[in-house]
């Protein structure tokens, strides 16, 4: 356990007027806070009714408080939480003076960063508790609540259990180099390395999809005026989002709308049309295009469906930054009586459509899942979790070196090695190997009262 010395307090409800504000105190001195302001011994886990009088009796509201003993709470510590009326004034005296009798102000993510150091949680269900707050589709809610309640942590653990049997049965074989056994062969280290190497593959491919809900994508709409760029934002959010007319060069600045594709929540960036103009404000949209194709995961390239792609098009795709994806939308096939259909050109897809009827949208929609590798019903160990960057990197690493130990089974030395490389990944998406650099940032991003 955490050898607590502060007792930290903070507001833990947001800021504004509400129904109810809650203030919560965790430490040593919360419970000779609790009793002080609330006037009266508290029975644990119980909601008791009192006033919470300031220093000198005077009244500053009436409410309820709860006495969680540690070490059987969220914090591990000795928790006292202040429910009152909601609204800046009250919560903001209760807390001064809880931090009057000793409190200090609590860190954002501090009641999360101590619930992890006194083994409440994991890092990964820590990093979930902030992921949820901040989820944008019910999927992702419903995602990050199962790596909060430790689906998540138990994949990850599971299987750490079953490398850690491995390696010490490996290294053990090293203790015995002049017995005529091959230990290798025995003990079936090469399946067992190739299960590792496929359970693996299904959890990177879970959370790449975790990943995908908790941070969403971002769709850059791209191509020459008055190609259609308007009237697929409008039919991709469902609404009229953005002026649709025949005169070229209608959108000057960038318009965003933002989207749930199967829980994945897509930010859409409808751009200025790619051209040479002497209009400033025409000028400044086409560089802001250019800006936002920078930060996008895919842009949708629209085309004229009857001329195709044109060396205008292609001069385009000369600056447009290698890291992002793209989908080309041959549009317009409701001039010609076009059938909407999908195309493979090389390794980009064609989605042939219509952008003011919306015959193919459904195609597109289509085509945006399988660029980003998003696939529906996962089951088993590829059900749904929220996940993060550095999950993702800690995996890809276990699976590099899980392969190298493949690569290698003539030699037990390297496999013992790899197979180490490969526990202290696993085991930094949980927190058991983590630096104090890391915690410092992951829990810097929470809220205050967190």
């Amino acid at each position: 356990m955490l050898n607590v010395t502060k007792t930290i307090a903070a507001i833990s409800t947001a800021s504004g007027a509400g129904g109810i504000g809650v203030i919560r105190v965790s430490g040593p001195l919360a419970l000779e806070i609790g009793q002080k302001i609330s006037g009266g011994n508290l029975k644990p886990r119980i909601a008791n009714f009192r006033s919470f009088k300031d220093l000198n009796g005077s009244l500053i509201d009436q409410g309820l408080i709860l006495f969680f003993p540690g070490p059987n709470s969220f914090t591990g510590d000795d928790i006292i939480e202040f429910q009152c009326h909601g609204g800046s004034v009250v919560t903001q005296s209760v807390l001064d003076l809880c931090l009057k009798l000793n409190a200090v102000l609590a860190e954002p993510g501090e009641f999360s960063k101590r619930a992890y150091l006194n083994n409440k949680i994991d890092l990964a269900q820590a990093e979930s508790i902030v992921d949820l707050i901040n989820a944008t589709t019910l999927e992702a809610a419903q995602s990050a609540a199962n790596s909060l309640s430790g689906k998540f942590s138990l994949e990850i653990n599971n299987l750490l259990k079953y490398l850690i049997e491995l390696r010490m049965y490996v290294e053990a074989c090293l203790d015995f180099p002049e017995e005529d056994i091959d230990f290798i062969s025995e003990g079936k280290v090469e399946e067992k390395l190739q299960n590792l190497t496929e359970t693996m593959s299904k959890i990177i491919r879970a959370a790449s999809q975790g990943q995908l809900l908790r941070d969403g994508i971002s769709l850059v709409l791209v191509g020459q005026p008055n190609v259609g760029k308007s009237s697929l934002l409008n039919q991709l959010s469902g609404e009229n989002k953005a002026i649709v007319t025949d005169i070229p060069g209608t959108t000057r600045d960038a318009i965003t709308s933002d989207i749930n594709l199967k829980g994945i929540a897509l930010n859409i960036i409808d751009t200025a049309g790619l051209r040479d103009t002497d209009d400033p404000i025409e000028k400044f949209g086409i560089e802001k295009t250019w800006s936002s194709l920078e930060r996008g995961h895919i842009a949708l390239f629209l085309v004229d469906a009857n001329k195709g792609i044109t060396e205008y098009e292609k001069a385009v795709l000369k600056r447009l930054p290698d890291e992002i994806k793209r989908i080309w939308v041959f549009n317009k096939i409701d001039l010609f009586k076009g059938k909407s259909k999908i195309e493979q050109l090389n390794s980009d897809q064609i989605v042939y459509m219509s952008a003011k009827t919306g015959d193919g949208l459904n195609l597109l929609k289509k085509a945006i899942l399988k660029e980003v590798g998003f696939k529906e019903n996962l089951e088993g160990s590829e059900s749904k979790f929220i996940a993060r960057k550095r999950h993702l990197e800690a995996l890809e690493n276990v699976h590099k070196s899980l392969q190298s130990a493949q690569l290698n089974m003539a030699s037990a030395e390297l496999v013992a090695e790899e197979l180490t490389i490969a526990q202290k990944y696993l085991s930094s998406i949980t927190g058991e190997f983590t630096s104090d650099d890391l915690l410092g940032e992951i829990f810097s991003q929470f809220c205050i009262g967190k």
